[in-house]
């Protein structure tokens, strides 16, 4: 969700902007660790952005953003100018969406807002963790550059994303079409069988009574269990929009045997790169907290990020607070305070997000081949335990023509 706001910083000036957050209180509790005092806070109303209307229709990709940062920056070291650069970006652009969008950017321009305020209003496109650091780039004159930053941070983050994703493709599709063949066989296929070994008179093995039995209450209390399953699953989807439904969501996610590694070390390699990228364009540690917080996707890992952006804020830097929360690992908390000691708190990053990407991949590629020979037996359980059935009744069948 994306909240409008009006604040006022330290100084007494009143800044106004956009914070995207889940709940209008996680939204109030990032603002007031930042220091600013709210003034007014509301839902932004996008319904009329074009942008808006046809994200889910048209969703932007995020190779299309990479490449829109990558050939902005070599326009902009071309010498053309911003909005000249984005006509051209614009009209060579394929997603109906990123068109559009580029273009309400580019009327904000000549109306003389700066590129971050334009990319600002529209948050389903541009990250506002991008559109800060461009907000940066552009006081620094360093503005390509950035560009350059946020497109290498974007095709690192989508690479480790297809990676995952791509591992768990095969073994999803395989179990798809195992249960639905399973589910056919029990629900078309048995019955059938059924009827000529009544018709007969044949007294079924044990095995086939059971997938009977399966079959008959499948048909007749099917609906009823959808239904059930339905209503369960809608349950559980409206718990989970809750504040205290995702969060426990969350942590449940991260206690899942090996699955829950994965994630937090994912989490934790987002958390270093996005301060190395924001720390590279020159923001304060609290603020780039701030940003943290709001862009983090784990409640859990957000809430601990808040805490210890809370320690900071008095005075105890980063590494320390930091260690009194688990989800940070020990490799994490020593980086960090290396990197406060050196001076190098980005390079440190770098180094231990790389880490923990390499990690990922690896405990990936190990979950995948554990979970294919799982299938494989699970599969293969089914399959002789229907065919074992079946070919008994066949016994069955015969044994009852001899006699």
């Amino acid at each position: 969700m994306v909240y409008q706001y009006a604040a006022q910083n330290k100084r007494g000036q009143t800044a106004r902007g956009t914070i995207s957050a889940s709940e209008e209180s996680v939204a109030r509790e990032v603002l007031g660790c930042s220091g600013y005092q709210l003034i007014e806070l509301k839902p932004l109303d996008q319904r009329s952005s074009a942008s808006a209307v046809l994200k889910n229709v048209f969703r932007v990709r995020p190779m299309e953003m990479i490449l829109l940062y990558r050939q902005l920056a070599v326009l902009l070291e071309a010498g053309v100018d911003i909005v000249t650069g984005l006509q051209l970006l614009q009209s060579q652009s394929t997603n109906r969406t990123l068109a559009i969008v580029l273009g309400e950017v580019i009327e904000e321009l000549r109306n003389g807002n700066p590129l971050s305020a334009a990319f600002r209003k529209h948050p389903e496109v541009f990250s506002p963790v991008y559109c800060r650091t461009l907000q940066v780039g552009e006081q620094t004159g360093n503005l390509e550059v950035v560009l350059r930053q946020m497109a290498d941070y974007m095709e690192k983050e989508l690479a480790a994303a297809r990676g995952v994703k791509g591992a768990l493709m095969y073994p999803v599709i395989t179990a798809i079409v195992a249960i639905l063949a399973m589910a056919v066989i029990v629900t078309f296929v048995l019955p059938a069988f059924s009827k000529l070994y009544s018709s007969i008179g044949a007294e079924m093995p044990l095995t086939s009574r059971i997938l009977m039995t399966i079959s008959d209450k499948s048909r007749q209390y099917g609906l009823s269990l959808l239904l059930a399953l339905a209503a369960g699953a809608g349950a559980f989807y409206v718990y989970s929009r809750t504040e205290s439904g995702a969060y426990q969501l969350d942590k449940l996610l991260l206690r899942v045997p090996m699955m829950g590694r994965i994630t937090l070390l994912r989490e934790l390699a987002r958390c270093g790169r996005s301060i190395t990228l924001l720390f590279r364009a020159g923001l304060p540690m609290t603020e780039i907290m701030s940003q943290l917080i709001a862009g983090c996707s784990n409640r859990v890992i957000g809430k601990a990020l808040a805490d210890v952006q809370e320690d900071m804020i008095r005075g105890e830097g980063l590494s320390r607070p930091m260690a009194k929360h688990s989800v940070f690992l020990p490799m994490f908390v020593q980086m960090v305070r290396v990197g406060e000691e050196t001076g190098t708190l980005d390079t440190t990053l770098v180094a231990v997000a790389q880490t923990y990407e390499a990690e990922v991949d690896d405990k990936t590629k190990t979950m995948i081949s554990l979970i294919q020979p799982a299938m494989t037996v699970f599969i293969g359980l089914g399959v002789g335990f229907i065919t074992l059935s079946m070919v008994s009744a066949m016994f069955s069948i015969y044994g009852r023509v001899l006699k």
